[in-house]
């Protein structure tokens, strides 16, 4: 099942859509890990997401019988307050211009207000082990960022396609934080997402770098993909379900 339901995000004096995902043979007291992830509208159905194509998200845990609860935060639609608010660090982009971090906040409003929210009022195991982190692009940034610096809270996360490019030498410096033994990161990028081969050439190199610094971090488990023929979009990122529910056994 899903059910939508409406939150106020406290830093941002704003309401927000919570798309959220349940089995529909939910067992009496039965308790489930949670996967928080971003753009909530772009998970489960194709009505609703931006483009017209979402993840098919409900589809492959109905299938495959997946015991997992799926609290997805809808994004910010205007102008470019997604890029703020999906960003822990400004930067300048070629596109929108400059893009100023709002990102910080909505992560702490995550942490101590949504997550307390969420395990209080649903059937969720709550500790650090049965909660994970996910999303893509400028979703898959701040889950970078927050397996990095929040390890103590997510065990897990899934960091598709992010939107590293610009930000890097800022992400450098958070990746000498350290993080829990008990941790694993899938990272991935596709071979059709950038204008051209000097650019995929230069995100391949900065994903290898994060690669390589989680893995002199002690027990933290990387697991990094390149899908040489996926674009920047839901279909691509459809496809990649099955591998990373996989690789992260959720």
């Amino acid at each position: 099942m899903i059910i939508k339901e409406e939150v106020w995000i406290t830093p941002y004096q704003l309401p927000r859509m919570l798309h959220i995902y349940l089995p529909d043979d939910l067992q009496e007291d039965e308790k489930l890990p949670v996967l928080y992830m971003f753009d909530g509208h772009n998970l489960f159905y194709d009505e609703d997401a931006t483009y017209g194509t979402s993840w098919g998200l409900k589809d492959y845990l109905d299938k495959h019988h997946n015991r997992l609860m799926v609290v997805g935060l809808e994004c910010n639609h205007e102008g470019n307050e997604r890029l703020s608010e999906f960003t822990p660090y400004s930067f300048d982009d070629y596109d929108y211009g400059y893009i100023e971090e709002k990102g910080l906040a909505l992560i702490d409003w995550m942490i101590n207000e949504l997550k307390p929210y969420i395990d209080e009022n649903y059937p969720t195991k709550a500790d650090r082990n049965h909660t994970y982190i996910g999303g893509s692009s400028m979703g898959g940034l701040m889950s970078l960022y927050m397996i990095i610096k929040h390890s103590d809270i997510f065990s897990k996360a899934a960091c598709v396609s992010c939107h590293i490019y610009p930000l890097f030498k800022q992400m450098r410096k958070d990746l000498r934080t350290k993080m829990h033994p008990n941790t694993t990161v899938y990272i991935s990028w596709g071979g059709r997402e950038y204008g051209n081969n000097h650019i995929l050439a230069t995100v391949t190199d900065q994903n290898l770098q994060i690669v390589r610094a989680l893995l002199k971090k002690p027990h933290v488990k990387v697991i990094p993909y390149v899908f040489k023929n996926h674009n920047h979009s839901e279909s691509s990122w459809r496809k990649e379900l099955p591998m990373w529910f996989k690789e992260l056994k959720l």
